[in-house]
């Protein structure tokens, strides 16, 4: 009986022993899976953009998902299609989806105001780039120095021409700050050298700037040179004068292919160069930084060149 007996004792302290180390094999597992919750591997990205219908855009959002990708980070691209109204309302859509994070590129700067403060709202950060907001909280502003980049073009155009030409300009969408800055640097560098006989706004659109081209030269005949504050307006801008049959200096900005290869071709006088896939690139590492508890810079640079032939 004895015999029974120690036997079932030994039994019974088996199973003991077996169940202590399944439960401190679960232990294991759990504490592994808390010690990784705290990276930020599961974050969640909205990113709001003016407009796809833009190579500039195009690349910028295309780097923004890659980098989010190599991160381990999730992004939702939304498309604003170039509409203050629709913007607002991605950016209402991307808050109730719970994101962790908005990256906005604005269609217009005063506008986008609203939909900052719906995020700020809901305790949700927000990142601008290219064009900031006029108001609202936002973490960090990264773009090109659009101010710089405008006065480039205009002290570039100054080497080309004889002083005190008539010369055009062709406008981005009005109320955005690349439009704005871009400008100012424009007017900057040619104020009391060049006679600036028109400045029409073509929405940072290829056909716009044909038909606002058009109308340019039919008012203004003797216009010498252009300033498309934008590539897709510059190559707008180019189909006017080749029907038209004129010889007019074109200057863009944003060094996407197609105005590059014009550039090269001699078509186009210059472009200044952005780095749209760098834009996107350090958007995402802003965006990662901060929610991991990194202080940012109110604003990120990124640098920009003229490119000629």
């Amino acid at each position: 009986m004895k015999k029974w007996t120690n036997l079932l004792i030994a039994v019974v302290a088996a199973i003991v022993l077996a169940a202590c180390s399944m439960d401190s094999g679960t232990s294991s597992d759990e504490d592994k899976k808390d010690s990784g919750s705290d990276k930020k591997s599961d974050v969640k990205i909205g990113f709001s953009v003016s407009t796809l219908n833009n190579p500039f855009f195009v690349s910028l959002s295309d780097a923004a998902e890659a980098k989010a990708k190599e991160a381990g980070a999730s992004i939702t691209v939304v498309d604003a299609q170039d509409d203050a109204s629709k913007q607002a309302s991605d950016v209402e859509d991307l808050i109730q989806q719970g994101v962790d994070l908005i990256i906005i590129n604005p269609v217009d700067s005063a506008s986008v105001v609203t939909a900052v403060e719906s995020a700020n709202n809901a305790n949700i950060p927000v990142i601008t780039v290219d064009r900031s907001s006029e108001g609202g909280e936002v973490v960090t502003h990264i773009a090109s120095d659009n101010v710089a980049g405008g006065r480039l073009a205009g002290e570039h155009l100054l080497s080309l021409v004889d002083e005190g030409s008539k010369i055009a300009m062709l406008e981005g969408v009005a109320g955005s700050s690349a439009a704005r800055d871009r400008g100012q640097g424009f007017k900057e560098a040619v104020k009391g050298k060049l006679d600036i006989v028109a400045s029409q706004t073509a929405n940072f659109n290829r056909s716009e700037g044909l038909t606002v081209m058009e109308n340019i030269m039919q008012a203004n005949p003797d216009v010498v040179a252009v300033f498309a504050q934008n590539d897709e307006m510059a190559l707008g801008a180019l189909e006017a004068i080749s029907s038209f049959d004129k010889n007019i200096i074109v200057i863009g900005f944003d060094a996407t292919e197609d105005a590059v290869a014009k550039v090269k071709a001699g078509k186009m006088a210059a472009t200044v160069a952005q780095q749209p896939e760098l834009i996107g690139e350090k958007a995402i590492e802003a965006a990662i930084d901060h929610l991991n508890g990194k202080t940012l810079e109110a604003n990120i640079p990124v640098e920009l060149e003229l490119v000629t032939k």
